[in-house]
C-alpha cells in the first residue's frame, strides 16, 4: 500500500473513547479527552448550579467539574470506586476556560470509529448538552456538546462566549 493510501485510511478512523456516566455511554473523539484521572478533592462553591460540583485540581489549574446528567435533567450521579474525572478539551469559545471536566462512573474504552461503523440513532431526542445519539459496534452511545457545556458554564460566570 503506498503512502497516500495509508494516510486517507486513517483518516477515515477516529480514535475516540467510550466513557461510562450514569446509566450509558459517551463516545468522544481522543482529541476532546485531555486526560483521565483518579477522583480527587471537589472545592464546593456557593451558590452555583447543581450542574457545577464545584472545581478540581488538575495539573496544577483549578479546574470546574460539571456533570453532564444534571445539566440534561437527571438525577446527580454519586462517586463510585471507579469514578473518574474526565477532564476535556474545550473548544475555545473563551481562552479563560481551556477544560473543563466531567465525573465518570468508570474507566474509558478505547474506540476506533469508522463511518461505517456507527450511525445516528433516530429514535431518540438530543437533550440540551447531547449533541448525538449514536449506534457504534452494537453499543449505543451520546456525543457530548462539549461547546454547549463551555457556553452554560461560561454564562453563569457572566463571560462573553
Amino acid at each position: 500500500m503506498r503512502a497516500p493510501q495509508r494516510i486517507e485510511k486513517k483518516v477515515q478512523e477516529v480514535a475516540s473513547l467510550l466513557i461510562p456516566i450514569q446509566g450509558r455511554l459517551l463516545l468522544a473523539p481522543n482529541v476532546t479527552v485531555a486526560e483521565i484521572v483518579p477522583v480527587s478533592q471537589v472545592i464546593p462553591v456557593e451558590g452555583a448550579p447543581v450542574w457545577y460540583l464545584g472545581n478540581c485540581s488538575w495539573r496544577e489549574q483549578t479546574i470546574p467539574l460539571l456533570s453532564f446528567e444534571v445539566m440534561n435533567g437527571e438525577d446527580k450521579p454519586g462517586v463510585a470506586s471507579r469514578s473518574r474525572f474526565a477532564v476535556l478539551n474545550t473548544t475555545g469559545v473563551n481562552e479563560s476556560l481551556p477544560f473543563i471536566a466531567i465525573l465518570t462512573q468508570g474507566l474509558p474504552r478505547l474506540a476506533r470509529v469508522t463511518e461505517e461503523e456507527i450511525s445516528e440513532r433516530e429514535d431518540a431526542d438530543n437533550k440540551p448538552f447531547e449533541l448525538m445519539h449514536v449506534s457504534w459496534a452494537g453499543e449505543e452511545a451520546v456525543i457530548p456538546h462539549v461547546e454547549a457545556m463551555e457556553r452554560a458554564f461560561l454564562d453563569y460566570l457572566h463571560v462573553d462566549n
